[in-house]
């Protein structure tokens, strides 16, 4: 029998065609660096100066997540361009829910077989939302493994560390009744509960990506499920900073009701009502084609507030105010009251 010679090509891994991907995005990646980042790109571990004079006892804060299912969306779609910017977002989300600024972010790519065009958006994407919030995208890894996922599919994760001075570290122990909830708003499903919107609008209702939202205002359904994750630091960390917020609570998989209780105490309870804005129409499309309660999508979706914060009832109009003005749609969506959890009427 004639010797056969194996390569790694033929058993689904393409170590080329990454490198060539990775080299196609490097400016991109560069260009999110700042004075802090030692070292270029490649190297076995990411280089980050860590000091921090200026803060008296400064706290590293962690953060890790993907996006879901709504890189399927993408695929639907053909546009992976703002599948960076989700999970960036996303993580910097969660950090500044600890009143923490970014410092340096890695991403994860996952897939059966490296698609370059896929890959370079993601990557580029995640690259100019690190950039657009003083991030830096130092490392990350991209894994072909034919047999783990399926031909076609693609994982986005991310990891991301930021840091903030102890003193105003959040949630505060000031967190009390009588205190303010103000919502700001999402601009759709972020990056959760996609399972459930494919199920609706595709299984259950036949549409396709290209098909109007029902009841919307034009879009398309991939258009309305597209809609990249928000990014709030912005618009909040100056209000952190100047001791203005007491907690934050991002509003991510088990939307209003499992994410506010991570940030109050034990002997307050949350009160939302629902009246107090209007939940959009990409949600209402999912209840009313799936026949959902809004008990069940209250606990899956964000249903239109994408960060609650907390704040002392003589700072919530000073507080709507500079978030108005920074652009956010920001409303008065609940208090806190003696008791536990949440109740939404």
């Amino acid at each position: 029998m004639a010797d056969e010679s194996m390569t790694y090509a033929q058993a689904g891994v393409d170590i080329d065609a990454a490198t060539t991907a990775l080299k196609n995005v490097g400016d991109a990646i560069r260009a999110s660096h700042n004075d802090r980042v030692i070292g270029g790109i490649g190297s076995f571990g990411a280089l980050f100066d860590a000091r921090f004079p200026e803060m008296e006892r400064p706290v590293l804060v962690s953060s890790i997540d993907g996006v879901g299912t709504k890189t399927k969306i993408a695929a639907m779609v053909g546009d992976y361009s703002g599948i960076g910017h989700d999970i960036v977002n996303h993580c910097i989300n969660d950090i500044l829910c600890q009143g923490a600024r970014p410092l340096f972010f890695l991403d994860y790519f996952g897939c059966a077989r490296l698609q370059p065009d896929a890959f370079q958006q993601v990557v580029a994407g995640a690259a100019a939302a690190c950039a657009a919030q003083g991030c830096a995208l130092i490392g990350g890894e991209t894994a072909e493994m034919p047999g783990v996922y399926n031909d076609d599919e693609v994982d986005v994760v991310g990891a991301i560390v930021g840091i903030v001075d102890d003193a105003q570290r959040l949630p505060s122990a000031g967190i009390d009744s009588g205190d303010v909830l103000i919502g700001l708003a999402s601009s759709g499903l972020h990056t959760n509960g996609y399972s459930m919107a494919r199920r609706a609008f595709f299984d259950v209702q036949s549409l396709s990506v290209r098909d109007a939202l029902p009841g919307g205002m034009g879009e398309t359904v991939g258009e309305a499920l597209l809609a990249p994750h928000r990014c709030y630091a912005a618009s909040l960390l100056p209000l952190v900073r100047e001791g203005h917020i007491k907690g934050l609570a991002h509003i991510t998989g088990g939307g209003l009701v499992d994410n506010l209780p991570r940030i109050l105490p034990g002997n307050v309870e949350a009160l939302i009502h629902r009246d107090r804005w209007t939940v959009p129409r990409l949600f209402q499309a999912i209840a009313e084609i799936g026949q959902v309660s809004h008990q069940e999508m209250f606990r899956t979706f964000n249903m239109g507030i994408g960060m609650v914060a907390v704040v002392s009832a003589s700072h919530a109009a000073h507080v709507r105010e500079r978030l108005l003005a920074a652009g956010e749609e920001a409303v008065v969506i609940g208090e806190l009251r003696p008791g536990s959890g949440v109740q939404i009427v």
